[in-house]
């Protein structure tokens, strides 16, 4: 997994000596993605982000998962993109997924970070997929119009998606499909 980096963004792969940068990043946002995540006890925890960090690198090196953290200057982690459920077979496809700093909304870094993460997913000599879904809280706005800019297309409402909060909250589904996808082999038909 290689770091990518775009005008104003490292988006450094996911890996145990982001642990602490990690932590303080959902510290600082506990609120601001509350309304948004589902509830995940330890985000905040460096020992217990050294854990996950270590999972989401081994995740990419066997091409399982990826994950980048988001920076403007290599230190401090303002975000992240996720990408998982992996299928690959007949199907190559994958859910993508994303945060970002309340202090940093706004600014069009997200869709910085999500146009160089889905050119590496969709890149034919690389990652390869064909298909790349992402789910969205309807009075999520701004994710809304991220997606919509990237050029994912709403595929439907999924009543009752997630968990967020104590209550389950109906998600507005969409997809991207990639233009450019060269035929699977053998090799990638697992």
């Amino acid at each position: 997994m290689k770091r990518l980096r775009t005008a104003r963004l490292h988006l450094l792969p996911a890996h145990p000596a982001w642990a602490v940068a990690t932590a303080e990043f959902f510290a600082r946002n506990a609120a601001h993605l509350a309304r948004w995540e589902p509830r995940r006890p330890g985000l905040t925890d460096a020992s217990r982000q050294v854990e996950w960090l270590s999972q989401a690198a081994a995740s990419a090196a066997e091409g399982s998962a990826w994950r980048w953290l988001l920076s403007l200057d290599g230190f401090q982690v303002l975000g992240s993109v996720s990408v998982s459920q992996v299928v690959r077979g007949f199907h190559h496809s994958a859910t993508l997924g994303y945060a970002l700093d309340a202090a940093q909304q706004g600014r069009g870094l997200m869709h910085e970070a999500l146009q160089a993460v889905v050119a590496e997913l969709f890149e034919p000599g690389g990652i390869n997929l064909h298909r790349l879904q992402a789910a969205y809280r309807p009075e999520n706005l701004r994710s809304g119009q991220v997606l919509q800019r990237l050029g994912f297309r709403e595929i439907g409402l999924a009543r009752d998606y997630l968990c967020i909060d104590g209550a389950w909250c109906d998600h507005l589904l969409t997809e991207r499909i990639n233009p450019a996808f060269r035929e699977a082999n053998d090799a990638t038909l697992r």
